[in-house]
């Protein structure tokens, strides 16, 4: 589930191939329109995908002049993004 407070996004339960394709079009309005702190917190379970997603918006953003930043990012997805040696592109580490 997502949940955008002004220039806070929030992602809450799975975020996983089954759930990432209902999050990336508003997620990427949402990081070109504004500088975003992403909220993981509430995340509950990764996979791949949420690499992707994030690495996606990251681009975006980026490519929009905006800034995003990470907050509260579960254990696994820092564990993954290490494993796929992209945590330097991803500052997940709170």
């Amino acid at each position: 589930m997502m949940r955008i407070e002004g220039a806070r996004l929030s992602l809450s339960g799975p975020v996983t191939l089954a759930t990432v394709a209902s999050m990336v079009e508003e997620g990427g309005r949402q990081v070109t329109a504004n500088d975003t702190v992403l909220d993981l917190s509430g995340v509950t379970q990764v996979d791949s995908a949420a690499l992707a997603l994030l690495l996606g918006w990251t681009r975006a953003a980026r490519a929009a002049g905006r800034q995003i930043r990470f907050q509260g990012a579960p254990a696994a997805l820092v564990s993954l993004a290490s494993l796929y040696d992209v945590d330097t592109l991803l500052p997940l580490a709170s």
